[in-house]
C-alpha cells in the first residue's frame, strides 16, 4: 500500500492565505511590510530560489525588494548592503541567500543581519531564543517541516523523530523544534558519520533526512509505516531530486513528502510567516 503523500504545495497555500489576510489587517493600520533579499553571483539554483520568494511574497501583497551583487563583491560590499537594508524602515524581514560565493563567511552575513528583520530565523540570537523556548522568528525550514506534521495531524508526541544531518539551516534546529517542550519527540541526530546509519533511520518513527545526497536514502533505511520528510533538495540534470529514493519509499512508509512539492514550498512560506511575525513585532 502507498504511503500518504504530504503536499508541502497544499499546506503553503492555506499559510499563504492567512498570511494575505494579515498583510490586509496590517494595512488597514498603516503598516506596510517588505520582504528583502539579498543575492551575491551568479548561481543559476539561487537566481531560481530567490525569484521564487519574491512571487510568492507579491501574491500575498507584501513588499518585495530583490538586492543583488556581483559574483566579486567582498565581504565588506555584502556587508554595508546588509546595513542598508537595515537601516530601511519599508523593509520588515530580509533573507541572505545561501550560499554565499567562495571566499565570503556565510555565517558572517547572517549574524549582520538585524534579529528583529531576521526572516530566516537563523541569527544566533534567534537560534538562542529557539533553544530558550521563546517567542520570535524561527528557522524557515524547520518551521515549514512543523506545520506539515500539524496540518495532517500527524502524532509527535512520544514518537522516535531520526534526523540525518546537523547543519545551523536545517538538522539542529529540527531537533529543538522536534524535541522541545510540549512537542515531545525522543529526538536522534544522526549524519554522514553516524555508524550504521541505515538501521538508525529504520528506527524512526518520524524519518527526517537533510544531507544533500540524492537517492542515499532506499527502503532499507525507513521503518513500514514511519512517516518521512524528504529536505535534502539537490538541483540535477534530470531536475530536483531529494535524499529519498521515492519509488522505493512510498511503498514501505505510512506518509512522505514528495521532491518537489514537499518541503520547499513551505521554507518559503515559512518565510512569509516570520517577517508577518517581525513586522507586528517592530510596531
Amino acid at each position: 500500500m502507498s504511503a500518504q503523500i504530504l503536499s508541502g504545495t497544499a499546506v503553503a497555500k492555506v499559510v499563504k492565505a492567512q498570511v494575505a489576510s494579515d498583510i490586509e489587517a496590517l494595512k488597514a493600520d498603516g503598516i506596510q511590510v517588505g520582504l528583502a533579499t539579498l543575492l551575491v553571483g551568479d548561481d543559476p539554483a539561487s537566481h531560481i530560489y530567490v525569484g521564487y520568494k519574491h512571487r510568492d511574497a507579491e501574491a500575498v501583497g507584501m513588499n518585495s525588494f530583490d538586492v543583488q551583487l556581483p559574483a566579486d563583491a567582498t565581504q565588506a560590499d555584502v556587508f554595508a548592503a546588509i546595513d542598508e537594508l537595515n537601516a530601511r524602515d519599508d523593509v520588515t524581514g530580509m533573507i541572505v541567500q545561501l550560499p554565499l560565493p567562495d571566499g565570503l563567511d556565510g555565517e558572517a552575513a547572517v549574524e549582520r543581519v538585524l534579529p528583529t528583520k531576521d526572516a530566516d530565523g537563523l541569527h544566533p540570537f534567534n537560534l538562542g531564543r529557539v533553544i530558550l523556548g521563546r517567542p520570535g522568528p524561527l528557522p524557515a525550514t524547520p518551521s515549514g517541516v512543523m506545520t506539515i506534521l500539524d496540518y495532517y495531524d500527524i502524532e509527535i508526541a512520544g514518537k522516535t523523530a531520526v534526523i540525518v544531518g546537523r547543519s545551523f539551516l536545517v538538522g539542529k534546529p529540527m531537533g529543538l523544534l522536534l524535541g522541545a517542550k510540549g512537542v515531545d519527540a525522543t529526538v536522534i541526530q544522526a549524519h554522514s558519520r553516524t555508524p550504521d546509519l541505515a538501521a538508525v533511520c529504520a528506527s524512526a518513527d518520524i524519518l527526517i533526512t537533510a544531507i544533500g545526497r540524492p537517492g542515499m536514502v532506499d527502503a532499507s533505511f525507513v521503518k513500514p509505516g514511519a512517516v518521512v520528510i524528504d529536505v535534502g533538495t539537490t538541483r540535477t540534470e534530470d531536475g530536483l531530486r531529494g535524499d529519498v529514493v521515492f519509488d522505493e519509499v512510498v511503498e514501505v512508509a505510512g506518509a512522505i513528502t514528495p521532491v518537489p512539492g514537499g518541503v520547499g514550498p513551505m521554507t518559503r512560506a515559512s518565510l512569509l510567516t516570520n517577517t508577518i511575525g517581525l513586522a507586528k513585532a517592530q510596531r
